[in-house]
């Protein structure tokens, strides 16, 4: 971990689907260069949290701030007359440009390779050239092992394989930050090892990483801190050596099912 000072502070965070509340005051901070793993059962919130990081959706009340800049909305004012003013979707852009996410499927163009898939987004977001994008996508796809594969399609590739494009993809933009949301959950086992080494390897070169996983392995070794999330609140916080040493009913009940 290169430095205690906080990539994102979540404050209050609460999300409500309709009746439904997802996140019911959510506090953490997440380190610049450090790891964060979010563990916790199926509807505890988790990839809700995730998204709402990246302003794939909205919350319904606290704040996110990211390199410290509140996102989604714009504080007019300031003491009790501030207000919020949300933002337009180019300042929303602009924000996301910054995280780089990687999804469960993958989320790749059928019909485009590899290596255009990796260029998509520094062609039509970050307007660079072709032949820049070129260059950083196939520097992209040799980091993650497939210099091989350029020109493969997604179906052509193993589902190990598509994620690593996956993660060359968002790579390609530069982030700050990058984002898993489960991103070993859809492949088959023989797979996941491929996948969760390049996701070591970027965390080695001080990557700020907040990694949604059922991979216990990759959490107590890799992480710099366990947040553990059950029906939207935070249930325990704290370093890897909490999955040997749980504290509540809850932690020990979840990690007694997945290991």
């Amino acid at each position: 971990m290169s430095g205690d000072t906080a990539e994102i502070e979540i404050r209050g965070v609460h999300k409500a689907f309709g009746s439904l509340h997802v996140l019911k005051g959510i506090d953490i901070d997440i380190p610049r260069g450090s790891v964060t793993a979010i563990l916790g059962p199926s509807g505890s919130g988790k990839s809700t949290l995730l998204r709402m990081i990246n302003q794939l959706e909205t919350r319904t009340a606290g704040d996110i701030l990211v390199h410290g800049d509140l996102i989604g909305y714009r504080r007019i004012g300031t003491g009790a007359d501030a207000t919020l003013q949300e933002l337009d979707d180019k300042a929303i852009a602009e924000q996301r440009a910054k995280i780089g996410m990687v999804f469960q499927r993958f989320n790749l163009f059928p019909h485009k390779t590899a290596i255009d898939n990796v260029m998509e987004a520094p062609i039509h977001v970050a307007h660079r050239s072709k032949a820049d994008a070129r260059d950083e996508a196939i520097r992209q796809l040799t980091r993650v092992g497939l210099a091989d594969r350029l020109d493969y399609y997604p179906s052509q590739l193993s589902g190990g394989q598509q994620q690593r494009v996956a993660i060359a993809r968002a790579l390609a933009m530069h982030p700050n930050i990058m984002l898993f949301d489960e991103p070993t959950s859809a492949l088959d086992p023989e797979l996941v090892g491929e996948v969760l080494s390049v996701m070591r390897q970027v965390a080695e070169e001080g990557m700020t990483m907040v990694v949604v996983t059922h991979e216990m392995g990759f959490a107590r070794e890799v992480a710099d801190q366990i947040i553990f999330l059950d029906e939207g609140v935070v249930v325990e916080h704290g370093g890897p050596e909490i999955i040997d040493n749980p504290q509540t009913t809850r932690f020990q009940a979840f990690l007694k099912s997945v290991l």
